[in-house]
Formats: C-alpha cells, structure tokens, sequence
C-alpha cells in the first residue's frame, strides 16, 4: 500500500478535571477524510511493551477534535496516544506520539458558586470544581484556596481580588450597586490555578444600621494573652455572648458542619471585653471570633467576624532586665517576655535581644552603643571607671518581624580607678617601715649611750673584801691619787717570828694591790709607780 493520505499534525491532548479532548491539525486537501487514534498506558516505568487499543469517542470522527474522557481511569499512569487520516480502506501513516501523565497536565475546572443580597452585603457559597462527579482528578478538596475578583458593572469598574472560604460573606459594598463576580480555584501546593467561574451579577441592598450589635471588634495580645474588645451602642441593656470557629472548619463546604463555639467564661456577660487565653490552646492554626448581642426582648446580632492568627496576632511584651558591675564588666541578665513560665514565646519566636547602654552624664553628645544577643546573660567591657552607665533591652524575632517595646532602663555606676588607691598603700606602708627602722635605730642608740653612762657614773662593781680590810685601813674613796694618799710610818721589829709575819702580810699586800690593778680602780701610770715605791719603802722598814 501506497496512499496519498497525509498524516494529522500538532497532536494535543487538553484535560480539565478529568475531561479529556484530543486535537490536531490536518493539512490535506483530500475530501471524505475520517480520523482515527489508538491509546495505551503503561502501570509503571519498567512496562516497556504494551498493545495499542481502539481510543474510545475518537474513531471515525469528520473534525479535528474529539472526546476521550471515558476512555481514562488511571491519573497518574504514562498514556501514549496516536491518531490517523483514513478515506474508505486508504489509511495515513500514523502520527507522531503523544505522552501524557493526565494529573500533571490537567487543569482545574471552574468551581460551582451561589450568591445572595442581604443587608449591604453579598453572602457567597462556593461548590469544589468536581462536586457532582463520580470520578474525580481532584481528591483532597479541602486544599483548594479560592480567589475573588469583583468589579462594579460600570464602564470604568476597579476589580478587586481577595481570598474567600468556601462560605464566606462580602462586605464593603456600596448600597443598590450591581456587582459582577466571578471565582477560581487553585491548589497552591501543587502550583496550579485553576479557570474561573461564569461571571454572575448581583444587585446589593440597604444595610440596617442596627444599634444591637457590637462594633468595632478588635483583638489586644500581648505575650500570648488574648483579649477581645468591642463597643457597645445599645443604650438599653444588652447581654453578650462571644462565640469562636477553629479556622480549619472555615474550608468546610457544608454550612451544617460549621458549629461555633461559647468561649468559656464569655457568655451571657454585660462587659465589653472577654478573655479568650484558654481557647488559644496552641500557637499554631487560626481562630474566629465573633460577638453575639441579645436584648431583653430576645433579639441578636452578630458582629463582624475577626480572624487570630496566634504568633501572627500576638505582639511580644518587653524583657525583665537585671545589672551588676564587676572590676572590668557590665552583667546584664534579661527575662524573656512573658516569664519564665510562657514557653511559647521562647520556643517558638527564636528570640534575640537588642541592648542599648549609654554614659548617664550631662553632656548630651554622649553615643548610644548597640550589642545584639541570642542569649539572655550578656557582657560590656571597655567600660570607664567612676561612670554611671545606664541599660535597656528590647526584644525582637526576625522570623515573625516583630518586636518589643524596651524595658525600663536601669542604671549602675562602675567602681573607680584602683591605680591611686594602690600607690597611696604603697606610699603608706613604705613610710611604715622607714619610721619602725628609724625608731628601731633611735632606740638602740640611746640603750647604748644609756649603759655607757651607767657604766661610767655609776659602776656595778666593787672593791675585793681583803683590800677593804687591809691593816684596819677603809679605802672610801677608791678613786683618789697615790700622792693623797697617807703614808705609814712602821717600826722596826726585830723578832723573827714578827719578820715571818710581815712577809706574810706583805705578800697579802702585794697580793691586794695586783688585784686592784686588774680591777681597773688603778689603771694609770702614776699609781702603777705610786705602789711600787711604798712596796720598796715597806721592803726596806721590814729589813
């Protein structure tokens, strides 16, 4: 077989949930031309060999496009597709392949949405894209964001885009103005935005300014409390009741399913604030809040619904802050916010800490210094003796970009120089020690001089007993010159035994003036002499 038939060009496959269309492109000018294609799918990658199968809805077909959609089951499975020219029994070469992987080409359709006008504002239900169909591509619905955009239906209409819960109410609207909406569904995990709904119109209403409801609703956080505020109009007495939705319940399309809360504690309460701390029982995940006033005559009103985000809403409190000085150092000890006890905001902020320190002095041009810190103990240096330093602390969390305010300052005067304090000691102990060895000196040298003199005027020492008693003479003053001293005159004896007895006591005599010499009492020379000649003039009267 040769044949003048030419092959289909351009071959594409477009899938919208699980919607499956094949086109292509025929350049021939043959007339009575059919086109068919074939398909087959592979399980997994190691499938090499698989027959080719009759396309279901694309066989014979006079256009250059058809419908497969019951033909595929298998999403996330490789599919080749073929296609043909065909006149009677001539037949085209085969066109190039086509693979696909139906999910990552398929494009999410339309989402179904309902509206309805009530009191200035539009209340929209949003449908998933596939929520009437048995087969879907599409499984986790509840991923799905949806994204508004709404314009005026004027000439010179400004859109607005914003994202909406499945069920959801629009306000701002300006009274009796027609508005055109229209909505799209995306799966931002995934990266794919889906087509958009029918444009659909509606015309909005007069809003009742009702004096019942609650106004002005906010929320104050600090350090993970958390306090709803809201303004009271009504001057008849009112009654509250504030109500909470956990925020996962907000992507629900069944309006039934969506039950809101009492906050406990809140409810049935004439104040206008309400501690909702306990139902914020983790940081993560999102919170609404409501408040619902009932009169006496059993009417309510709800107000506007506000939306909390813990770590998001939550503002961080200042740290505690503590100070010491050391020789050389600066200690600072900060608190983190909330206390010791809050472990949320430790944990889950990554906080740092920003210090500021400064010179408490009268001159104004004195520079703030900086430090950053992860930690909460932290050191200065460098710091100037005899100075008043001062210190506050502000915490902050990049990740979150929040910050504190900072604390209250504290101020500490650093301890003075050591340097004179230590020569002045020096000095001190020096000149100590010069006065204990002047005056050890001093003492010593008059103790001297004192024994001298005691010594000299008033000896210790006195005459031998055999001088004192020589011949019955007493020798009073010991210190009288030989030449004043008497002389005795002897007699001559002429007896033997009084010569034996003479030279008995003249050797006693000798004896005794010997002793006076080495006594001292007669040192000089003229007594030495003096004494020699009364012993020769007593030798001389003994012969």
């Amino acid at each position: 077989g040769q044949t003048n038939l030419t092959s289909p060009q351009d071959i594409q496959v477009y899938v919208v949930n699980t919607n499956f269309t094949l086109r292509w492109n025929y350049t021939g000018n043959d007339t009575n031309v059919t086109f068919s294609a074939e398909y087959r799918w592979f399980e997994d990658s190691e499938t090499n060999e698989t027959e080719w199968k009759v396309l279901p809805g694309c066989q014979n077909v006079t256009r250059t496009e058809c419908d497969f959609s019951s033909a595929i089951t298998e999403y996330y499975d490789t599919h080749h597709v073929r296609i043909r020219a065909e006149r009677r029994e001539e037949v085209s070469p085969w066109s190039s392949i086509f693979e696909m992987i139906p999910y990552f080409i398929a494009r999410i359709g339309p989402p179904g949405i309902e509206l309805q006008s009530t009191n200035g504002v539009i209340k929209i239900k949003v449908s998933p894209p596939e929520a009437n169909q048995v087969k879907k591509m599409w499984i986790a619905h509840l991923s799905f964001k949806y994204n508004l955009v709404i314009w005026e239906n004027s000439s010179n209409a400004e859109f607005r885009s914003q994202t909406i819960f499945p069920i959801d109410v629009i306000d701002d609207l300006a009274p009796d103005t027609t508005y055109c909406l229209k909505v799209q569904a995306t799966l931002p995990l995934d990266f794919q935005e889906g087509l958009f709904s029918p444009i659909r119109c509606v015309k909005t209403t007069h809003k009742v300014n009702d004096l019942l409801c609650a106004t002005n609703v906010s929320i104050l956080a600090l350090n993970m409390k958390f306090y709803l505020h809201w303004n009271n109009r009504y001057k008849q007495h009112v009654s509250y009741n504030v109500q909470y939705l956990l925020g996962y319940l907000k992507k629900l399309h069944d309006d039934d399913l969506v039950k809101w809360l009492s906050v406990p504690g809140c409810e049935n309460i004439t104040d206008t604030q309400c501690n909702f701390s306990s139902v914020v029982t983790a940081p993560s995940g999102t919170f609404y809040f409501r408040v619902q006033a009932m009169s006496e005559y059993n009417t309510s009103c709800f107000s506007n619904e506000v939306k909390v985000d813990p770590l998001k809403t939550n503002e961080i409190g200042p740290p505690g802050l503590k100070v010491d000085i050391s020789d050389v150092l600066l200690h600072i000890q900060i608190f983190p916010p909330g206390g010791s006890e809050c472990e949320v905001m430790r944990d889950h902020y990554d906080l740092s800490y920003r210090i500021l320190y400064w010179k408490n002095s009268s001159n104004d041009e004195e520079e703030i210094k900086v430090k950053e810190i992860k930690q909460t103990i932290g050191t200065v240096s460098d710091l100037t003796p005899s100075t008043l330093y001062c210190v506050k602390v502000q915490a902050f969390s990049e990740a979150f970009n929040k910050s504190s305010r900072y604390s209250k300052e504290k101020c500490i005067r650093t301890p003075g120089d050591k340097t004179l304090p230590l020569i002045i000691l020096a000095t001190f102990v020096t000149a100590l020690f010069v006065v204990l060895l002047v005056a050890t000196l001093l003492t010593f040298a008059l103790y001297q001089a004192y024994n001298k003199i005691k010594y000299m005027f008033f000896p210790s020492c006195q005459p031998p007993l055999n001088i004192e008693g020589f011949g019955g003479q007493h020798f009073d003053n010991l210190y009288l010159s030989t030449t004043e001293e008497p002389i005795e005159n002897c007699s001559i004896i002429e007896a033997i035994i009084t010569e034996e007895v003479n030279q008995l006591d003249f050797k006693d005599y000798k004896h005794s003036k010997q002793s006076s010499r080495d006594s001292g009492n007669y040192s000089n020379d003229d007594d030495t002499s003096g004494s020699k000649m009364s012993e020769e003039m007593l030798e001389k009267e003994i012969v």
